[in-house]
């Protein structure tokens, strides 16, 4: 169970009745409370001792302990999960999508993959939508052929690796080729585990355990653990359906509802290990992004399998608390100049992404006003009143549009025509116009005020 602040103010100076107010808070139990809820860190309290400190940190720590695979841009974090089911708050870092290449297969093969997954990109809402990890498996037995298909990725692929292989030594002859991009060592098990240790303990990078059964993990992590290797993933090895949602049930329920430190790790998951065709293999990737593994292994795709697997994905793990929104500014439809038009609209994302493909295809190209509505349509943000003449005066007086153009002429949706008497009073050298009720009626409607302007 997660540590109550009724339980930290125990363990603060004198019993958590210093009240020094050093912290910011009034009182040690509302910097305890605080603190149980991850709102502060303990480095705000200068009196707690380095054991306490130990202690605490580590009860505090996330029951799912978040992992990174790669670096910059392209880094995947993993981990760092509250609850058992979405509905519960939100599931918080999606599972990374990995491509798996042999290097037993053909050199075209291997060329081919590398191309699908650097090219298989899908804009979405604002998103950018794609597989996100290259596992590289030795199979062919040849540590020189296996070591140049690491080399090889390495100067094709920016993504994060997975580096597979039973063989401790390939394993880390191929870590040296590629340390720096902190790849996910996999399989570490019971007869490479201290070699494994061994290799990487002076430069720790994420491991991956295998066992036979969720039970087996508990000693590989502990032992990891022991030695100071903390980012570790998860395989209790089951290979069928039935089997994988009863493991990975097993692992989360144990990492958040017991909170048991061993199994408190993201989880990975191989669908291609599991089924040999593609269409099988995407069914079981789709269940896995329900129920739990922070990483799942294909070893193909196309754009009609991979796709709906991503919004799938995007579905899940998007915050349902959260709206999906774009940031307040002006943006430029094409290339506007000083006497284009000016349009306003709220900041919902599919709003702004509707409204802006409507101008683009009127081939006018326009000012588009930007309006936080905390993620709310234009209807919706009137109701609740965050889309109204009081609120959008000032973001306009604000936006610096006056700079831009020369005329004043602000469009308005015209599902809205009624805040237009607020706006010419909140906007008075402003000249309120009432556009289109339909987005789709954009391309319609602009060229035409465009001409009458002219005229």
């Amino acid at each position: 169970m997660p540590l109550k602040g009724t339980d930290v103010v125990k363990k603060l100076p004198e019993g958590g009745k210093k009240n020094c107010r050093e912290c910011g808070f009034p009182t040690c139990f509302a910097f305890a409370m605080k603190l149980a809820g991850g709102g502060v860190s303990l480095d705000k309290c200068p009196y707690i001792s380095s054991d306490v400190r130990v202690e605490l940190e580590d009860a505090l720590a996330p029951p799912v302990r978040l992992v990174t695979v790669g670096t910059g841009e392209n880094a995947l974090q993993i981990g760092n999960e509250e609850v058992v089911y979405r509905h519960e708050k939100t599931f918080v870092h999606q599972p990374g999508i990995a491509l798996l290449i042999s290097d037993a297969e053909a050199e075209a093969k291997i060329d081919k993959k590398l191309k699908k997954i650097k090219e298989l990109q899908f804009p979405w809402v604002g998103l950018t939508l794609k597989a996100d990890l290259v596992a590289l498996q030795f199979e062919s037995g040849d540590r020189a052929k296996y070591e140049a298909l690491v080399k090889k990725v390495c100067n094709s692929s920016e993504l994060g690796m997975v580096l597979i292989s039973e063989d401790a030594d390939i394993l880390l002859s191929a870590l040296k080729l590629c340390g720096d991009r902190r790849p996910l060592l996999y399989p570490v098990t019971q007869d490479n585990l201290d070699k494994v240790i061994a290799g990487i303990k002076d430069s720790p990078v994420p491991v991956a355990v295998k066992a036979d059964s969720v039970e087996q993990l508990v000693p590989l992590t502990t032992k990891l653990k022991d030695a100071e290797i903390e980012e570790i993933v998860l395989d209790p090895g089951s290979r069928n359906m039935l089997d994988a949602i009863r493991d990975q049930t097993l692992i989360r329920r144990a990492a958040l509802k017991q909170n048991f430190r061993p199994l408190g790790y993201p989880t990975i998951g191989f669908p291609c290990f599991m089924a040999k065709d593609e269409i099988r293999q995407v069914l079981l990737a789709a269940m896995f992004v329900i129920k739990y593994p922070g990483i799942i292994v294909l070893s193909d795709f196309d754009q009609y399998s991979l796709l709906p697997l991503l919004v799938q994905r995007l579905n899940i793990y998007t915050d349902p608390r959260i709206p999906m929104s774009v940031e307040q500014k002006v943006y430029e439809i094409g290339e506007p100049s000083d006497e284009s038009p000016v349009l306003v609209t709220s900041n919902w994302a599919l709003t702004y992404f509707i409204v802006a493909s409507e101008i683009e295809g009127s081939r006018v190209p326009s000012w588009l006003c930007v309006k936080d509505t905390e993620g709310l349509g234009v209807l919706t943000g009137w109701a609740a009143g965050k889309f109204s003449g009081d609120s959008i005066g000032p973001f306009i007086k604000k936006s610096g549009i006056e700079d831009k153009v020369r005329h004043k002429k602000l469009i308005i949706p015209g599902k809205v025509a009624r805040i237009k008497g607020e706006l010419e009073e909140a906007l008075p050298d402003w000249e309120i116009i009432v556009g289109p009720r339909e987005a789709s009626e954009i391309p319609a409607y602009l060229p035409g005020l465009v001409k009458k302007w002219k005229n």
